[in-house]
């Protein structure tokens, strides 16, 4: 068996036999424990999100956006092609699902990284390897998480970004895998990567400008074509439904499966109970930690509910599963056929956004993780350079080992994180209860670690 092919085997048992039920458990737990508060709190997170900063620091939004920078990639695009034409139209379907319930595990794990963040300069730091050190005691499993992140973000994701990338050019270059282009672009992306991961304080800034561009023009061409196929709309949000609850896989098993695949992209794309988002939510400047938790929700929501849906939507309404392409260039053929030729170029720019962006936060969360496990400056630099030759390197990926090693360094990320916020949600919930509490007060809610009972918190004290 070669590599390639083990690699495939360990990406399906892991998510057939492993994740789909951690996730899929989790999710629901939580959306139970805590009232449905992705729905019930849906006006309460858009306030917290909006919430203008006081002092130094990253804002809310700022902290925001770095995670929706890093959700919102090639993922929502890419992935989203690839599990529909794999899995079929209903792997939608379980993606809308995972972005519901893993929006509560969105909640629980932002709200844990703000109330175990730690001061960092005029700024702080934080995330899962930090909670679990804090609230476990266990500094070792907060290393090996930190490790799994780092493998995921900075080798696993960031080499796929590049990939997907070089993959938009295709229809500019055929069979570009086979020319010199892949190495010239992964050379332009490596350089003004490891630019940007040596400036570091430009990250945010960034991020909270781009990100609403590319997505706003994104989502613009979506609706434009849902009102354009307005009366084929009803066929297809059925032929999703009904496709959902067919478990008989294209490969002739259940590895194969809408369910699976829609999960699998699902989770690639929203990152929800990974672990990734609250290393940049123990950023930001707030006075209650469930505020960050909140506003961690509609991340979630326009990570999969507005993008991912877009790109369902222009691939059913405009008839392109069966163009003969996928991944990106399927993307491109859909848009073109609603704007004409410009449309391939206007996605080619939107792809280089996304994955570009992504690339940036995705950076953001492995130096976190780095900074968990030494403050040495030297490690850090090296780090710097290498996390730079990752991004050139994946630019010349093969695709199907480009995405089983996203998956695999994802999943094992997950089933650390998810275990953890599972032991550790009866703190966050106490958070969200005196977060309601004071607010039915009619106070701006401020937390103090005494008000639910725990202490040795860093900023809370």
């Amino acid at each position: 068996m070669s590599f390639k092919d083990l690699l495939i085997q360990f990406d399906d048992i892991l998510y057939t036999w492993l994740l789909i039920y951690l996730l899929a458990g989790a999710g629901i737990y939580f959306t139970v424990r805590s009232r449905f508060v992705q729905i019930r709190s849906f006006r309460e997170a858009l306030s917290c999100m909006l919430e203008k900063k006081e002092g130094d620091g990253v804002s809310s939004f700022q902290a925001l956006m770095i995670a929706t920078a890093s959700r919102v990639g090639t993922g929502n695009m890419a992935g989203v092609a690839t599990a529909i034409i794999t899995g079929g139209p209903g792997a939608a379907f379980w993606m809308w699902i995972m972005a519901i319930f893993g929006s509560a595990s969105a909640f629980v794990e932002s709200t844990l990284a703000q109330i175990y963040k730690v001061k960092d300069g005029d700024g702080f730091k934080g995330g899962p390897a930090y909670y679990i050190e804090r609230a476990l005691n266990a500094r070792w499993l907060g290393i090996l998480f930190a490790i799994s992140l780092i493998a995921t973000f900075a080798f696993g994701f960031n080499g796929l970004q590049a990939f997907n990338i070089v993959s938009a050019f295709e229809v500019y270059i055929p069979e570009i895998s086979s020319t010199h282009w892949p190495m010239i672009i992964g050379l332009i992306l490596a350089v003004v990567s490891c630019y940007l991961f040596f400036a570091g304080d430009v990250i945010g800034k960034l991020s909270s400008v781009l990100v609403p561009v590319m997505a706003g023009l994104y989502i613009g061409i979506g609706i434009f074509v849902i009102f354009t196929n307005l009366t084929s709309l009803p066929s297809i949000l059925k032929l999703i439904l009904t496709d959902a609850f067919n478990f008989r896989a294209s490969a002739g098993a259940f590895t194969g499966s809408c369910m699976v695949l829609g999960i699998k992209r699902g989770l690639f794309s929203n990152e929800a109970g990974m672990g990734s988002a609250p290393n940049a939510s123990a950023s930001a400047v707030v006075s209650h930690p469930a505020k960050q938790g909140l506003a961690q929700i509609i991340s979630v929501y326009i990570d999969t509910l507005l993008i991912c849906t877009t790109t369902v939507f222009l691939i059913l309404l405009t008839q392109s599963v069966d163009s003969g392409y996928s991944g990106i260039p399927l993307i491109q053929e859909a848009v073109a056929g609603v704007i004409g030729p410009i449309g391939v170029h206007f996605v080619t720019v939107i792809v280089c956004l996304f994955a570009f962006t992504s690339i940036i936060g995705n950076y953001f969360y492995a130096e976190a993780n780095i900074r968990f496990i030494t403050k040495n400056r030297v490690v850090l630099n090296c780090f710097r350079i290498l996390a730079a030759i990752m991004v050139f390197v994946g630019a010349g990926n093969d695709m199907d080992v480009a995405w089983s090693l996203a998956d695999i360094t994802m999943g094992l990320e997950a089933v650390i994180n998810i275990v953890v916020i599972l032991l550790l949600s009866r703190i966050a919930f106490a958070a969200l209860e005196d977060y309601e509490a004071k607010k039915a007060q009619g106070l701006d809610p401020v937390f103090h670690e005494s008000d639910i009972g725990i202490h040795h918190t860093d900023v809370w004290n």
